[in-house]
């Protein structure tokens, strides 16, 4: 009897180390999945995947450095006798090209634009991405970039997904930033990502999202209890906000939008927009969103 005990608890113990070691892999190709996003410039989704001339603006190629030293590449499409510029951010796994649906009738209401990669995104070197812990730094340097070498004073920013998240938490830090527009932005990001491991793994959230969570943050430096843009919103007033998200948006639900406007304190403003499919709103229906956002940005720019 006592040798079939030390069999079973041998065979328990083995279970259960391979259990452990099964759950860090697994946890460790998440992280390494957020650290490291595929990318590829998709037309259905981007519209665009060439250079602003497609859109037959003239633009310059830019670059700046983020405060930690990062080198960062961007456009700059200058539009005629304007001292505002609106900045686009894009999302997580995209580039500069996910604004460039926006950039005709923004530009076409007067504004200039800044669009850049953000760090280990399009041309920039490839290292890894933190979901906006680092990135937001790189938007502070983009308006930088404006106030220095261009002397531009009025700043809007249009960030999308991950590029949303950014920007509230840059524009909550900068006040610079005189207003934002946020498409298909979390609200909370540890709720987002319990949401997808239980949709789209199938697993319960516990352990696998703390111990995904730790990994993460030891290799890369993040804190991702910052990286809630509900918590930073109300900070933002009395600069004017506009929070955009797909009804039917199947990776940040819309509950997101929802509570993301609700956080923020007026001005503020909020558009549900009828697509099915995650930052897709231009899409949805250009024509109308097109005019609210240039509205937007004439009124409060």
């Amino acid at each position: 009897m006592t040798k079939i005990k030390k069999i079973m608890i041998t065979a328990a113990a083995s279970f259960i180390g391979l259990g452990i070691a099964g759950l860090f892999t697994f946890a460790w190709t998440l992280s390494t999945n957020v650290m490291h996003p595929k990318y590829t410039c998709s037309e259905e989704h981007f519209i665009y995947c060439g250079d602003p001339s497609q859109l037959d603006l003239a633009f310059d190629d830019i670059a700046f450095k983020s405060a930690d030293g990062t080198d960062l590449s961007g456009w700059y499409i200058p539009a005629q006798a304007s001292d505002k510029t609106v900045i686009f951010v894009h999302g997580h796994g995209a580039d500069r090209h996910e604004g460039m649906r926006w950039f005709k009738a923004v530009h076409g209401a007067g504004f200039n634009i800044l669009v850049f990669d953000l760090r280990n995104s399009g041309a920039n070197a490839q290292t890894f991405s933190t979901m906006g812990y680092f990135e937001r730094e790189d938007v502070v340097a983009a308006v930088d970039y404006l106030y220095r070498q261009k002397a531009i004073y009025s700043i809007g920013i249009f960030g999308t997904s991950m590029g949303a998240a950014t920007s509230i938490m840059a524009m909550q830090a900068d006040p610079r930033i005189d207003a934002g527009v946020f498409e298909a932005g979390w609200a909370n990001l540890e709720d987002l990502y319990a949401e997808i491991i239980q949709q789209y793994v199938g697993l319960p959230s516990f352990p696998l999202l703390p111990l995904t969570t730790w990994i993460l943050e030891q290799r890369t430096g993040m804190d991702m209890a910052v990286l809630n843009p509900e918590d930073m919103l109300a900070d933002i007033a009395p600069r004017p906000v506009f929070i955009i998200h797909c009804s039917g948006d199947k990776l940040v639900g819309l509950s997101h939008g929802e509570r993301n406007y609700a956080a923020a304190k007026q001005p503020k403003e909020y558009w549900q927009s009828p697509c099915e499919t995650h930052a897709r709103a231009w899409q949805s229906d250009p024509q109308y969103i097109e005019q609210r956002v240039t509205h937007y940005f004439s009124e409060y720019l």
